[in-house]
């Protein structure tokens, strides 16, 4: 038994013996700058059954940890600790031995499907590779088990997809490939690592779904690594936060999520945009960076960063010590925190944004956008020689909206639906676009020379997804910000006084204009692309996923900064977005899409609490909530399948192949469905718009499952699948 902080005794762990041990586990890299220590002293055990999800901010090493249990280190890593499977200690094994426990005892799920298959073998072949190499099965079998798996997992038609390749496949199926091929031969450990980061909220929905299914079937214990804390709330057990290459925090996920006593942790769950939040807020912000892991920390490695350091921080890391009962931090004021109800308690949290066209009604101010009719279609050829048109890929398919003075709209919606296709028509600004771009009053359609498009351009800037890869990294940051300026003809001098202005504003140092784009991090460098924007005072501002590749404590500095310039300056955003808690927070207009048209339109509070259409109804559904009780008593709307193919629409209402109220129709509704498409018309109040026959219709939920296999059941399962092998 253990002794807490507070003088009371934690409970014996009755949960049997770990599956998994982790004990003092130690990484190096070695780098010309020096030896960077990449994980520092991890301790964890694994029960059977369990989900342990681990969390933290990019390098905090979380993947570091998981490569170094799979033995998928580079050469150039020193691993030294214990990790020990099922009693059998795993470092110091040859990569021969570690292979006989890889795939077969523990397995892995990586980030990115596409490039954990191979493109030239079907998938059917690597699955059955898979059993092969841990087991004696022929040829009959080892197919037969392939398309069992690959229904496990839910893949349509698993007979004949079973003989398809990778690139026939959407990320979410690849995805699902990825899961079958870890289950295969019933492992008793899976580490799923970022397994959901680059998925539409609605696909991961389901392969977090799928995941748990696995689970099942497997009995598994399973190590979650993930950013998204909504995501840990819904399927973890036990949760581990780490910073600079050590956890920091560690407890059961109820416990940790409703009583953090890490000042990081408690940031963390500050800095996330709640979907379930209508009231108008600042987001937490965590100033500066994580430590240079080349010098080991000589204090509490947060302590730069954390508003409550005091001196005693600085004498030596805190080890994580037991504040109460299986709750664990590494923090020497934790017991301090007992009383703190939430970050803005600790942390400074700017004042909400307030501007003075808030309380200007919508219908009063200027349009400064507006899109009529827009159409993008791409022709598809076919033909090695004598290329020949065999269809068309609709893009954007009539979509009309308008933005006014000082307003947000967003866009969201999955992945080709049209959002990025949308903004790059905008951005073109052709006289030949088929539809009409209005830009403060001037149509693009009465732009005859292109300095009128010039003219007009100055007016709509645009913020890019990855601002490493939208910044030169060869120019230094006064060179960027400064171009726009100078092609429009501004002096040197005046340039300089510009662009120490503009960095001012976004909240960079203006002495630092000299500086690389290397040398800042992610957000800043999102900060110096946002300053390049606003260099020419434009009236609109287009921001392409501008928040997606930040880490959550740097993403909400953003958003706070973009609700300051809105309310500062009276810009207008079209912000396209895939992450709808960030849409909530930001947005005043919100448009749904679906391939290519809006299925929903309105006030951002009014759809988000009142949405009509069962595909944005579905959306809201799939986002998970940062807490743990909501999250797992919600009901879930889980969408069947992907997006149709643009080459293959239905007729009719578009949404029909995926839509849980057509399954629930009578089928003379049903051949309404099929035969005419629905149009957008007003519901509720007049800014509110949808497009569906039937959106009172009740749709079919799943109850997100609010426990994971219990240990017993697991140990039982496993043994009994382990002697049956």
């Amino acid at each position: 038994m253990s002794t807490a902080i507070d003088g009371t005794v934690a409970p014996t762990d009755r949960r049997g013996e770990p599956v998994l041990r982790v004990r003092d586990l130690h990484v190096r890299f070695g780098t010309e700058a020096g030896s960077v220590h990449a994980v520092r002293g991890m301790d964890f055990d694994l029960h059977p059954g369990e989900v342990l999800g681990i969390v933290g901010e990019s390098g905090s090493g979380k993947s570091v940890t998981s490569l170094a249990i799979m033995g998928l280190l580079t050469d150039n890593a020193k691993v030294t600790g214990s990790i020990t499977y099922n009693g059998k200690e795993l470092l110091g094994l040859s990569d021969k031995q570690m292979s006989a426990h890889r795939g077969k005892d523990i397995a892995m799920v990586f980030q990115d499907p596409l490039s954990s298959l191979t493109p030239v073998h079907t998938v059917g072949d690597q699955i059955i590779e898979a059993l092969r190499v841990h087991g004696d099965i022929d040829d009959a079998a080892a197919r037969a088990r392939a398309i069992e798996l690959l229904e496990i997992v839910g893949i349509p038609s698993a007979q004949t997809r079973v003989d398809s390749y990778p690139h026939e496949f959407s990320g979410g199926m690849r995805q699902r490939v990825v899961i079958a091929i870890a289950i295969a031969n019933n492992p008793r450990v899976i580490i799923a690592d970022e397994p959901t980061t680059a998925l539409d909220v609605t696909i991961q929905a389901q392969i977090l779904d799928v995941l748990k299914v696995a689970q099942k079937e497997t009995g598994a214990a399973v190590i979650m690594i993930t950013h998204d804390l909504g995501v840990v709330a819904g399927i973890a057990d036990e949760v581990m936060v780490m910073y600079a290459g050590r956890p920091v925090e560690k407890g059961p996920v109820e416990r940790l999520y409703g009583k953090p006593l890490m000042p990081y942790t408690i940031g963390l769950l500050g800095s996330i945009p709640r979907v379930d939040r209508g009231e108008k807020r600042s987001l937490v912000p965590i100033e500066g960076n994580p430590p240079n892991l080349i010098h080991e920390p000589t204090g509490c490695p947060f302590a730069s960063r954390c508003p409550l350091t005091i001196e005693a921080c600085m004498n030596g890391e805190p080890p994580l010590d037991l504040v109460e009962p299986t709750h664990r931090t590494a923090c020497i004021r934790s017991e301090e925190l007992l009383g703190i109800e939430g970050a803005e308690d600790i942390f400074p949290v700017p004042p909400v944004a307030v501007g003075q066209l808030d309380e200007v009604p919508r219908d009063r101010r200027e349009t400064v956008l507006s899109v009529e009719n827009l159409h993008r279609h791409f022709p598809l050829m076919k033909g090695a020689v004598f290329k020949r048109q065999v269809g068309d890929v609709k893009a954007v398919d009539g979509l009309s909206f308008d933005i006014r003075e000082g307003e947000c709209l967003a866009i969201v919606g999955e992945s080709g639906c049209g959002k990025t296709t949308t903004l790059l028509e905008i951005m073109e600004m052709s006289p030949k676009t088929n539809g009409n771009i209005v830009v403060l009053g001037s149509s693009i359609k009465d732009v005859k020379k292109k300095a009128e498009i010039t003219a007009l351009r100055r007016n709509v800037q645009l913020v890019f997804q990855d601002p490493m890869g939208a910044l030169d990294p060869r120019f230094t940051v006064f060179e960027i910000i400064a171009e726009p300026l100078q092609t429009f003809g501004m002096k040197k001098e005046e340039c300089e006084a510009r662009v120490r202005e503009l960095m001012k504003t976004v909240g960079l140092m203006p002495d630092h204009l000299n500086r690389f784009p290397t040398q800042f991090s992610g957000g800043q460098r999102q900060r110096i692309g946002i300053a390049r924007a606003l260099a020419l005072n434009p009236k609109v501002i287009i921001l392409d996923e501008p928040v997606s590749a930040l880490d959550v404590s740097i993403q909400a500095g953003v958003i706070n900064l973009l609700d300051h310039l809105k309310a500062q300056l009276g810009i207008s955003y079209l912000f396209v977005a895939h992450d709808l808690a960030v849409v909530r927070h930001i947005a005043d207009r919100v448009g749904v899409m679906y391939l290519g048209k809006f299925v929903e339109i309105g006030d951002v509070d009014e759809v988000f609490d009142n949405p009509t259409h069962p595909y944005t109804r579905s959306l809201l559904s799939a986002i998970p909530l940062p807490d743990p009780v909501k999250e797992r008593s919600r009901q879930r709307i889980l969408l069947s399948g992907d997006l149709p193919s643009p080459l293959d629409r239905p007729v009719g209402c578009d949404f029909m192949s995926r839509c849980p109220v057509y399954n629930g129709l009578d089928e003379n509704r049903r051949q309404h469905c099929r035969t005419e498409e629905p149009p957008l018309v007003t519901v509720g109040s007049a800014d509110h718009r949808q497009a569906c026959f039937y959106p009172e219709e009740k749709l079919v939920t799943t109850r997100v499952s609010t426990h994971s296999t219990t240990a017993a059941d697991a140990q039982s399962r496993t043994t009994q699948e382990r002697n049956t092998r």
